[in-house]
């Protein structure tokens, strides 16, 4: 049953990279509104994620070299973005055209990542398991929905960049798949990956996506901005209460 868990997990994170298909006809102002909204709730989401599921998670496992692999992590995520030239980019404005197959490349990594992700917190707990879909899908909504616009800039139709982001999604099923069947023979693999999630989770909430925020942190928007990360953090706090043992 765990397996099915994960792959339907997984499935259903691959889906989100369809998201566009909402947007298509929505007026600019208005799209770059929605994704706002959406990245001050993924910012609530993955510091809660995080900090109230995956550390705790870890520490009770008794690791006694969690704070390197949160370390490892945030490093681990610095360098993707860079090698890769991975980074979020929510107007849909980007340095080159070429961009636009970077971009891929890097999404269809991260998804990988992400589906290993959310094997292992399945594997270690149910709860942790949903816990961390609903982290990972609070980043992928606002991230899927700049990647289509990344790709639409870059030259793409609108119907070939639904499709792209599809393939890049899928890949999360192929990570989890071969997480799941790895635990088996790499024991350590789970731990490690628990607390270098949450440096990553960490790393794409701070580094990311807040600065996104501080750009339009005026007037109302401030209120707005803060009472959404609150509810991001406090859907993960309520899922922790709710799930406990």
């Amino acid at each position: 049953m765990i397996l099915v868990y994960i792959i339907l997990a997984t499935f259903i994170m691959s889906l989100i990279s369809l998201i566009g298909v909402f947007f298509i006809g929505m007026k600019t102002d208005r799209f770059e509104n929605v994704i706002e909204q959406l990245v001050s709730f993924a910012v609530g989401g993955l510091l809660g994620g995080a900090f109230l599921h995956l550390l705790p998670e870890a520490m009770e496992a008794g690791n006694p070299s969690i704070f390197s692999y949160v370390l490892s992590g945030i490093i681990g995520f610095f360098l993707v973005e860079k090698l890769l030239h991975w980074r979020h980019c929510h107007k849909g404005q980007c340095e080159t055209h070429t961009f636009t197959y970077l971009n891929l490349i890097g999404d269809g990594v991260h998804n990988f990542i992400d589906g290993m992700v959310i094997a292992a917190s399945f594997v270690a707990d149910i709860r942790l398991g949903l816990a961390t879909t609903v982290a990972v899908a609070a980043h992928e909504i606002p991230q899927e929905i700049g990647d289509f616009g990344i790709l639409v800039y870059g030259g793409f139709s609108k119907a070939r960049a639904l499709m792209y982001n599809l393939l890049s999604g899928v890949t999360a099923i192929t990570g989890a798949v071969l997480a799941y069947f790895s635990f088996n023979q790499i024991i350590w693999f789970k731990d490690f990956l628990i607390p270098f999630t949450a440096g990553g989770f960490i790393y794409i909430a701070l580094v990311d996506m807040m600065p996104e925020l501080h750009k339009k942190a005026r007037g109302g928007k401030i209120a707005a901005q803060s009472g959404l990360i609150f509810i991001g953090i406090g859907l993960m706090w309520w899922l922790r209460v709710i799930f406990e043992h």
